[in-house]
């Protein structure tokens, strides 16, 4: 996996719904386990939803955090 690819996950920012405007890593893991099993937007949103999804469920997002940009 290219690192720029989880870098770009990481930052990028809901665009609709309860938490639009939240960076991905930031939203709740049972919202991303909903969308795990209603399955994910056909999209590059979709994709990083799917690959934040993995993030939350292995425990990582502590190890992102400082990925993060403002």
């Amino acid at each position: 996996m290219d690192n720029q690819v989880l870098v770009e996950a990481i930052n990028q920012t809901m665009p609709f719904g309860k938490y639009a405007g939240r960076k991905l890593l930031h939203l709740p893991e049972p919202y991303l386990v909903w969308f795990n099993n209603k399955g994910f937007p056909k999209s590059k949103l979709g994709q990083q939803l799917a690959l934040i999804h993995e993030v939350k469920v292995n425990g990582l997002e502590s190890m992102l955090e400082p990925l993060l940009k403002n």
